[in-house]
């Protein structure tokens, strides 16, 4: 396991202290960890869920609209 000492101004202790209240952490270490998580899932390449890569495979195979104007069919200027 890696340690760091990390530095925060006052704005960045108090989310610390937020989310570590928020989901009851016993430490700051804890909260770190969480919030790291999150930016893993949301923010990183997440694996594609079963359920979207199933629903993407059943629109592969129905058929196209043709549109000869896009901006006039999608209503943009």
């Amino acid at each position: 396991m890696v340690q760091a000492l990390v530095t925060l101004n006052e704005h960045e202790n108090r989310i610390l202290n937020i989310v570590k209240g928020k989901f009851g952490f016993h430490n700051k270490s804890e909260a770190i960890t969480h919030i790291i998580d999150e930016y893993n899932e949301e923010i990183l390449e997440p694996e594609l869920r079963p359920e979207f890569v199933k629903k993407m495979l059943k629109r592969r195979d129905e058929s196209a609209v043709k549109v000869s104007d896009f901006r006039k069919h999608f209503g943009l200027k």
